[in-house]
Formats: C-alpha cells, sequence, structure tokens
C-alpha cells in the first residue's frame, strides 16, 4: 500500500483475562481509501474496531492511528474520528432528529450547520419523514440507520463503521456504498466490517480474518486471483471434446492441467491471465477446426472467493 499511512498496526493483540480475542494483526490502512474487513461472526472484527478508534487497550503489539495511540488519543483526535457502533447507543427519548443535533453540538457544530448536516443525512438514510419519532418507537434497522448518520454527523476524517449495512434492505445498502465512495473521492478515510461478503468489491483494499487472525489484506482483485490461482475462461462448444484433443488442451501450457468441466461441451480453465490467454486459445480451438459457440472470461462471486481464502487460511492455521 502506498500514501499516506493512517493507521499502522504491527503484531495487534487482545486478551480478555485468559481468552485471546485477536492476535499478531499487521496492517496498515492508508488515508483516503475503503478498508473493508470481513470475516466469520465471532471472529474478532468489532474487537479489531474497538481497538483501532481506541475503545480498548492493545494487551500485545503496536498501534497509531493519526500518528498517536488510540487508547490515548487527546480531544482534538477524538474529533477527528466517527464510529457506528453494531449496537444502538444514542438516546432511545430523543427524536431522530434531536439525537442528530445533539452529537453535532458535542462536536461544536453551530446551529445553522446542525440543521444542514442533520437533514441531508436524514434524507441520505431515508428517516426524514420519521425525524420527529422516538428513536425507542422505531424499527431496529431504522435505529441502525440513525446510528450511521450520526457517526457521519460532525465530518469526521476516519470513520469506523461496524456493519452499517445489516438489516438495511439492497436498494439502500447499494446506494449506502454509493456515498460510502463519495466520502472517500472527497479525501475522508472509511473501515468497514460487513457481513456481506459481496460488498468487499465495493472497497479498496479488503481484509479477511478467521478466528483472531488476519489471514491477508488486498484489493479485492488481487484477493479474487490469490484463491483461484490465476483468472478463469468459461468455453463452450459445438460438440464435446474427443479424448486426445481433452488431454492437449490439459497439457496446454497456458491452461496447465486446471481444467473443469461445466457440461458435457462447456470447460472452465484456470490460466495466467485470461487477456492474454483467451486470444492464444481461440487460435488452438481454431487450429484443430473446432466451432466454438462462446468464450469469455469468468469472475467468481466474492462469496466463493472468500471461502477459499478462509479454507487457505485454516489449513496454514
Amino acid at each position: 500500500m502506498t500514501g499516506n499511512l493512517l493507521i499502522e498496526a504491527q503484531g495487534l493483540g487482545k486478551s480478555f483475562g485468559n481468552e485471546t480475542a485477536v492476535i499478531d494483526i499487521d496492517m496498515t490502512v492508508p488515508a483516503g481509501t475503503i478498508f473493508g474487513f470481513i470475516g466469520p461472526s465471532g471472529c474478532g472484527k468489532t474487537t479489531t474496531v474497538r481497538l483501532l478508534n481506541g475503545s480498548y487497550k492493545p494487551t500485545a503489539g503496536r498501534l497509531t492511528v493519526f500518528g498517536s495511540e488510540p487508547s490515548q488519543f487527546s480531544r482534538a483526535d477524538k474529533a477527528r474520528v466517527g464510529y457506528m457502533p453494531q449496537l444502538f447507543s444514542l438516546y432511545p427519548a430523543l427524536s431522530l432528529q434531536d439525537n442528530l443535533n445533539f452529537i453535532g453540538s458535542l462536536y461544536g457544530l453551530g446551529r445553522a450547520e446542525r440543521s444542514d448536516r442533520q437533514e441531508k443525512l436524514l434524507e441520505l438514510v431515508e428517516l426524514a419523514d420519521d425525524k420527529h419519532k422516538l428513536a425507542r418507537d422505531v424499527s431496529g434497522g431504522m435505529q441502525r440507520r440513525l446510528s450511521l448518520a450520526a457517526a457521519l454527523m460532525h465530518k469526521p476524517e476516519l470513520i469506523f463503521l461496524d456493519e452499517p449495512t445489516a438489516g438495511i434492505d439492497p436498494i439502500l445498502r447499494q446506494k449506502l456504498w454509493e456515498f460510502f465512495r463519495q466520502l472517500r473521492d472527497e479525501g475522508q478515510t472509511l473501515f468497514v466490517t460487513t457481513q456481506y461478503v459481496g460488498e468487499a468489491a465495493y472497497c479498496d483494499y479488503v481484509g479477511v480474518m478467521a478466528d483472531g487472525r488476519l489471514l491477508t489484506v488486498d484489493t479485492p482483485e488481487r484477493l479474487r486471483r490469490t484463491a483461484i490461482g490465476g483468472d478463469m475462461i468459461d468455453i463452450v462448444l459445438h460438440e464435446a471434446l474427443p479424448a486426445a484433443l481433452l488431454y492437449e488442451l490439459r497439457a496446454h501450457e497456458l491452461v496447465q492441467n486446471r481444467l473443469n468441466f461445466l457440461a458435457s461441451a462447456a470447460y472452465r480453465l484456470t490460466v495466467e491471465d485470461a487477456k492474454t490467454a483467451l486470444p492464444a486459445l481461440m487460435r488452438w480451438f481454431e487450429g484443430h477446426q473446432l466451432a466454438v459457440e462462446s468464450a469469455g472470461e469468468f469472475v467468481p462471486q466474492f462469496d466463493d472467493v472468500f471461502v477459499e481464502l478462509i479454507k487457505r487460511g485454516q489449513q496454514h492455521g
């Protein structure tokens, strides 16, 4: 990773008595990026977020955010951070609007700015029509959306969002991710945990966690390539390959025995680079007078990539 590093962790760990929650985490997060954090429930994602935002003090390793240890943040440093926890932690007896107004006042926003911010954020999270309702009288999903708005109220430089889209319908989830990317483009940094593995594709970098350990960090595209060992190409022929040609294709220098059957005349090949391999393979099929009905790169869903990365991590753990 390049650029100004906002978060740096080396050997980071946290234990509660004899229980180890996270262990030996090495991680950097550049400024102005979206860092996605994915892993099974209970793997240590929330504990890691609480270490990074200063809610917990590490029991091992080194951690700096904005160049300082988060658990020792000054008041000014704390004001640079926004945090949306998993559990609702705002004020049940206040209206949605008054909750945001109060949060804004804590961060020193003037009345006019508070009014403008809360109006825009309530519209974004689709709560504008419910702004006068008490927080205790709305659904859990609406409370989560209010928590998200509260975390963004003071325009923090660094935003920790712990499963911000859990329980939110797919259309609004996509809208929120578009907004997160807009914040990124404006220079803010977002650290997002998610239970929706497919959301990793929206991130600049993704950390995959399991059993308290950070297995890998990379871009979504490079994680795909790591999980499957390259790129995939799907080929559908007019007729199934004869045994001799099937053997020859398996032994092709671009395929190297990485061939799977999809159907009687359909094949999935794993290659180093699809853009280079596809034209060469098409020439091979043409040279053997084989009719190709369709051919193209296959991009696996990130759910499949995630499962493969978790399996690899467990095998090497």
